[in-house]
């Protein structure tokens, strides 16, 4: 106890705000138990009871093998957590103290010294009181009683005369999770495992304030030209009593105030606003196109020249536009950024942990990174998910990744119940003016494919769900309010700079209707994969904005080896199965790894041809979208990341490692692309560009054989108009291969400007399982202290390079090695001339 209170003590001091706020944290010392034991055991705050069970050994990693399903227990139980913090004359003689959760996941009653101050109910709202009252000089007690979310809405959903359309995702026979706002996937996903958790998820703190206290800061653009900016600083105060004070504005580190304002406030609740200019602007700019300027803003309230008061955030100055307008091959769907318009190059997004408390800074700068340096400029943050925290906010701020944001609805239908819909408004509302802030947000998006329940030929179960049309009313109105009008309406209340749009996917904005039109709104194809279609479908189906489509494969050896023991190496095993959330998975993988690839029998060989399988198609998707500009203006990819080690749709696997696809895409999304698609018995060439500015190129094409060989070659200067996909120039298949050749030669495909190579890429005329590759020997030479090349005599393909105990060792990999030429590779080595030697190679034929 004496520790607890020198240690909240010293908090109180280096944690203040200004002289005026006190902030201590209240995220040391806790105890839990379940409800019933007696016996208490340490906690980590912020935390969930998975890993407080983990951390005593009370129970084994829930990622291990199959301990999943021996631990649902945990989601149908109660929790009790506790703690003590000293409460000296310091705090006390503030005028308001304030216990303060940034998330309470999810059902909870909080007391102070046995008096209940919250009781929680949504794992997205932030939760406080004013406990001064309830508070005594020295020791205090601060206890949380957590219900099960399963427990809880049991009830509800069994005196409901109708079923809530839920989709299977949620792995229990009664689905819950309409019922709870809580992240969907907490109760399983075609990725993810179930897990229902509870616990203190975000930080909490006392927050004590004299006087006047600023909650919220809001720099609002009104308009934005070329060099000058008009703004609008706009405050929530809180002031214990009434009284003139005085408002100051500083942007960056200048001490001269661009605002002064004498104001008078009431005790209570106050709302300020003060509108500025702001000349010679730097614009905030998307990863590709320009800087990230972020401007600091920073109001001080003053009483007889003392501060009060201050608050601080950061925004950059742009515009963002969706333009949704008619046009004459349907309804264009592409974001402007200041102006500009933008291919979207990106991928969806998706919590990176079950247990939300353990992704690190490090865990999200790693994520961001990836985008960053795969050149993409989005990611979609999903609906089964959550509102993320800050820092990936300001993270995506200052690396330029535009945020498509979703509502937190995926896959489901809102339990048509007027407590519900209270919820759902205080969270909108909490969340938009939270993020509003962030430069990044392109986009506010209602949900996540609730849209296609309306559809009953997409679900396949809308009818069986109700037994009157009454019912069926109900539950469609309550989504027509909801998504039509609640939630844009609080858009409009508290950030109507940003655009909504009502459903993903959807050809009309606030229809009730879904249909699936390439010539209009945003597209989620899955014929490729669920449809079992082929992959050279993508070239085909390309609408105005492909925001969702994918295919899967399984992590890397290294990381299997996390979640199993050898005898379970066997794709169908039992384990393997369990980390295998898709219903059709694995028979999925094997059934296109078939028509593609000669299906390897060693396990550890299936995994990494199923990577270059998986990269293989999704490479026809990226190129054909890319092409496509500017009918088509964007492309998100399922998904960059996991919350848990699985075989999934995902780039980049648990523990951060890329996927072969993930190396893929950083090819495919480069500012200049050069790209081949076979239509009919043509081969078209095409040069993309996302530079702002036109060039002039050059493109080389070599025919050559898997010896090096060179049998036709053709060099041609060309000129790219900026932002553009230009048709170069076509070839029949017939001229350049023959019936004999064709399985041992390949395209190779070369964009130069000003003698630089800014994109290779390569075209072949049979599927690898046909090419007659042969054995060869990749030699690598070190050039110096960090770089290697690369070099074959003969054509290897697929080429990995695996470095023992370093992750994402190498700047390239799973590439095509063209005979004669040298590849130049970065590597991560603390001393690459010692670990030269440890570098494994694996190719393609090797695998088979």
């Amino acid at each position: 106890m004496l520790k607890s209170g020198i240690y909240l003590a010293i908090l109180m001091l280096i944690s203040s705000a200004s002289a005026q706020t006190v902030k201590v944290e209240l995220n040391n010392n806790w105890q839990f138990r379940k409800k019933g034991d007696s016996q208490w055991m340490a906690a980590v705050v912020p935390g969930t009871v998975h890993t407080d069970l983990l951390q005593n050994k009370k129970i084994e990693d829930p990622f291990f093998r199959n301990n999943e399903k021996n631990l649902q227990w945990i989601g149908t139980s109660d929790w009790e957590y506790k703690m003590e913090f000293q409460a000296d004359d310091q705090l006390l003689n503030n005028d308001v103290i304030e216990i303060q959760f940034e998330g309470i996941d999810t059902y909870a009653d909080v007391f102070i010294n046995g008096t209940k101050v919250i009781t929680a109910d949504n794992m997205f709202l932030s939760w406080k009181a004013d406990i001064k009252k309830y508070l005594i000089k020295g020791q205090n007690n601060l206890s949380i009683t957590f219900y099960s979310p399963i427990n809880r809405t049991m009830p509800i959903y069994d005196s409901l005369p109708y079923v809530v359309p839920i989709s299977n995702n949620d792995q229990s026979d009664k689905r819950l999770s309409a019922f709870t706002r809580k992240a969907g996937y907490h109760y399983g996903w075609d990725w993810g495992p179930r897990f229902v958790t509870s616990g203190i998820w975000r930080p909490a703190k006392l927050v004590a304030w004299k006087k006047v206290h600023i909650e919220d800061l809001f720099i609002k653009q009104l308009k934005l030209e070329a060099n000058k900016a008009s703004l609008e600083a706009q405050m929530n105060l809180s002031s214990s009593s009434e009284g003139l004070k005085i408002v100051q504005l500083f942007v960056d580190d200048d001490q001269t105030p661009i605002v002064t304002k004498n104001i008078m406030v009431f005790k209570g609740e106050n709302n300020i606003a003060a509108k500025f200019e702001m000349n010679d602007i730097q614009l905030w700019w998307p990863n590709g196109m320009g800087s990230q300027k972020l401007y600091k803003f920073r109001a001080v309230i003053l009483d007889k020249n003392a501060e009060v008061g201050s608050s601080e955030v950061k925004r950059g100055l742009r515009t963002i536009e969706l333009v949704n307008q008619t046009d004459e091959k349907g309804k264009s769907f592409y974001f402007k950024v200041n102006g500009k318009p933008v291919f979207i190059k990106g991928a969806n997004y998706i919590p990176q942990d079950n247990f939300l408390p353990r992704v690190t800074k490090e865990r999200y700068e790693h994520v961001i990174n990836t985008a960053v340096s795969s050149h993409m400029n989005m990611l979609r943050v999903w609906g089964g998910g959550i509102y993320e925290n800050d820092l990936f906010y300001d993270l995506c701020d200052e690396k330029g990744i535009l945020v498509w944001q979703d509502f937190m609805f995926a896959c489901t239908m809102v339990a048509p119940l007027e407590n519900v819909k209270m919820n759902i408004i205080a969270e909108a509302k909490y969340n938009v003016k939270r993020l509003r802030n962030h430069s990044s947000i392109a986009l506010w998006c209602g949900n996540n494919e609730a849209t296609q329940f309306i559809n009953e030929k997409f679900w396949g179960h809308t009818k069986d769900n109700f037994k009157t049309a009454k019912d069926s009313a109900t539950v469609f109105n309550t989504y027509d309010e909801v998504f039509h009008t609640l939630l844009p309406g609080v858009l409009k209340a508290y950030d109507e700079e940003k655009f909504y749009w009502s459903s993903s996917p959807n050809y009309e904005n606030y229809s009730m209707k879904y249909k699936f039109n390439l010539a209009s709104g945003d597209i989620h194809y899955w014929g490729v994969w669920w449809g079992k279609e082929p992959f050279e479908k993508y070239n085909e189906v390309v609408g105005r904005f492909m925001s969702e489509y994918g295919f899967q494969s399984f992590p890397e050896l290294e990381t299997v080896k996390k979640y199993t023991i050898p005898s379970d190496y066997d794709i169908n095993s039992e384990v393997m199965t369990a980390h295998q959330r898709s219903t059709i998975g694995n028979g999925t993988i094997t059934h296109y790894m078939k028509e593609m690839f000669t299906v390897p029998k060693k396990f550890e060989n299936f995994l990494y041809v199923g990577q270059v399988l998986q990269a293989e198609g999704i490479k026809i998707a990226l190129e054909a979208h890319r092409r496509a500009k500017p009918y088509c203006m964007g492309t998100l990819n399922w998904q960059i990341d996991d919350c848990w080690p699985v075989a999934s749709w995902s780039s980049m696997d648990y523990y951060g490692r890329w996927k072969a696809q993930q190396y893929m895409t950083k090819h495919a999304f480069n500012e200049y692309l050069i790209s081949a698609v076979k239509e009919k018995d043509s081969i078209k060439i095409f040069a993309i560009s996302d530079v702002y500015k036109s060039v002039n190129a050059v493109v080389q094409i070599s025919l050559m054989d898997f010896n090096g060989k060179v049998l036709k070659s053709k060099n041609q200067q060309v000129l790219l108009p900026e932002n553009s996909s230009t048709h170069i120039m076509s070839f029949k298949e017939n001229e350049l291969v023959s019936l004999s050749n064709r399985k041992n030669v390949v395209l190779s495909m070369k964009l130069l400007i000003d003698n630089k190579q800014v994109s290779q890429n390569n075209f072949y005329f049979e599927k690898p399982k046909n090419l007659e590759l042969s054995k060869v020997k990749v030699k690598l030479r070190q050039l110096n202290e960090n770089t290697i090349e690369v070099s074959a005599s003969k054509m290897a393909k697929s080429v990995w390079l695996f470095l023992p105990g370093v992750d994402n060792a190498f700047s390239d990999n799973y590439y095509d090695l063209i005979p004669g030429e040298k590849k130049i590779i970065k590597v991560k080595a603390n001393n690459l001339k010692h670990s030269l030697n440890k570098i494994q190679i694996k190719t393609l034929i090797d695998a088979y």
